[in-house]
């Protein structure tokens, strides 16, 4: 979310813009390594239960191996059950 408030130049008024307006996310999901960034996905929306139950094991097993640490926020969409079972190959 972007913050609708900054500092200026005194005496003058901040002029600035939020990336796709008020109250539109866009979600970004990478596997980050050690030595590169691999499986990009971004999302233009907040709710993310849908997308990430459509992922299936297949094309989650490309990237992720077990071992692998799997980090989730505290997101209510991140805590169903669909996201665990895909988390843990």
């Amino acid at each position: 979310m972007a913050p609708l408030r900054g500092w200026g130049v005194r005496g003058k008024r901040l002029m600035a813009h939020a990336p796709y307006g008020h109250w539109k996310t866009m979600t970004f999901i990478a596997a980050l390594r050690h030595d590169r960034v691999e499986a990009l996905w971004s999302l233009t929306d907040a709710s993310m239960r849908r997308p990430l139950a459509s992922m299936s094991k297949p094309n989650s097993s490309k990237t992720l191996k077990p071992g692998d640490i799997v980090i989730l926020d505290n997101l209510g969409s991140h805590k169903g059950q669909a996201v665990r079972d895909i988390a843990q190959i």
